[in-house]
């Protein structure tokens, strides 16, 4: 259980300065090209993990659970994470931070149309309070944010929910591990995919002609420079690979619900090492979204903590 806190700890930090790196090197590369290169990486360092931990299971993929993979990676890399890249391009790093954390609420949401589960009264007092702070922290009459940054964080939000909820089945099989390293690596190679069709001189005209250039000819290999590559190999290892990987061993060292305190801890601690880091002002209506935010995720978290609330809903998704 110590090291179940030891794993939390660790991976709380490093998701929380996944906005900073990001923002830190991301003049240097296309947003596009970012975004497919650490996921592609961050899968590879997952793979020995998530091929351990189907051994152990005596469990082999067949073609089936192959395509759903490559659907969940579409899900996550190629449409959530370039709004997020995107959303980090556009926008503050701290604010990026905080209202991707705001994802759960929108995992409860989906969780409810798609898979049916439960809602509790806990759940939509914290819905109420995170809409408040997000609100607050957008500040909609006397705003100084870029909307489009916010917009695009809020569409990265949840469509990551949705594919949290859809990975959901395949997590009770194979695991989270399993399910993030090939969701990651699928997802990369479409990215990869589709990368390479806007290098063709028709598809980067009609893109730069409709305002897309950020999705027009995307480079693979420019940008790396001797300033930069610590950053970058901290972003794509340590970040993208090691973190997640520290965040499913919190969930086989203690809960799904208590691995989940990092999504409580990140939106306090990410704009803090923005302000030491990249010196982001922290305005106080940010500073009040992020109580109401705490205080949503507060009220979500720590009742199914104690009182296992989701056992039930978990059950009867194994066996439907």
């Amino acid at each position: 259980m110590k090291k179940g806190y030891v794993y939390i700890a660790l991976s709380t930090f490093l998701f929380s300065t996944m906005e900073i790196a990001l923002k830190t090197v991301g003049s240097n590369f296309n947003p596009i090209q970012l975004s497919m290169t650490r996921f592609l990486i961050g899968g590879i360092v997952l793979l020995p993990f998530a091929l351990k931990s189907l051994k152990e299971k005596s469990i082999s993929l067949n073609l089936s659970d192959l395509k759903y993979f490559s659907f969940l990676g579409f899900m996550c890399v190629v449409i959530s994470m370039t709004f997020y890249q995107l959303a980090v391009s556009t926008s503050k790093a701290s604010v990026v931070a905080v209202l991707f954390s705001c994802n759960p609420v929108f995992v409860m949401f989906f969780a409810y149309i798609l898979l049916r589960e439960n809602i509790h009264k806990n759940n939509i007092i914290s819905l109420i309070l995170e809409i408040i702070g997000i609100l607050i922290i957008i500040n909609p009459l006397h705003t100084n944010l870029n909307l489009n940054g916010v917009l695009l964080t809020l569409l990265s939000a949840i469509t990551f929910a949705i594919y949290g909820v859809l990975g959901k089945k395949k997590c009770i099989k194979f695991g989270g591990l399993a399910v993030t390293c090939f969701s990651f690596i699928f997802g990369s190679l479409e990215m990869i995919i589709l990368s390479l069709l806007t290098k063709f001189d028709f598809v980067s005209n009609l893109l730069n002609s409709n305002g897309l250039g950020t999705f027009s000819n995307i480079p693979f290999f420019t940008g790396y420079t001797l300033s930069n590559i610590l950053y970058v190999i901290y972003i794509f290892v340590f970040v993208t690979g090691v973190g997640y990987a520290l965040y499913f061993k919190a969930m086989e060292e203690t809960s799904a619900n208590t691995a989940s305190l990092v999504f409580f801890f990140k939106p306090v601690l990410s704009p803090i090492l923005a302000f030491l880091l990249i010196h982001e002002h922290i305005p106080f209506n940010m500073v009040i979204g992020i109580i109401f935010i705490i205080l949503g995720s507060i009220s979500s978290l720590f009742p199914s903590i104690f009182n296992n609330k989701y056992k039930d809903d978990n059950k009867a998704i194994e066996e439907s």
